[in-house]
């Protein structure tokens, strides 16, 4: 269940802030709303994470995906480019998120 608790704190910390570029500063109303609930869910569901899951490793994989993710949405929705070092930088946390959850005994329940 831990992991399915990471999920959803990923995909909402993503849509939240997505919705946070999309809030101009907080001066649109709904966008506004949708990023203040979106990171409230977020956190809620990260913290049932860090009941079984070590905190290093839930915010590494939380954080780490939430970058990729949310870098991925900026560059789909809002024509953000990102460069090569970018890209390459981006690749490195793929990689790490995959070798804590394939090699580390951290994240076995």
């Amino acid at each position: 269940m831990s992991f399915i608790y990471l999920a959803i704190a990923i995909v909402a910390e993503v849509i939240a802030t997505s919705a946070l570029k999309a809030s101009e500063g907080f001066s649109v109303l709904w966008p506004s709303v949708i990023t203040i609930i979106g990171y409230a869910i977020a956190l809620f569901f990260l913290s049932l994470t860090l009941k079984t899951i070590p905190m290093g490793i839930a915010y590494a994989i939380w954080s780490g995906a939430g970058i990729i993710l949310i870098s991925t949405v900026g560059l789909i929705i809002y024509k953000q480019q990102l460069d090569l070092a970018a890209l390459i930088g981006l690749s490195f946390m793929i990689i790490g998120i995959v070798v804590i959850n394939v090699f580390s005994k951290s994240t076995q329940l």
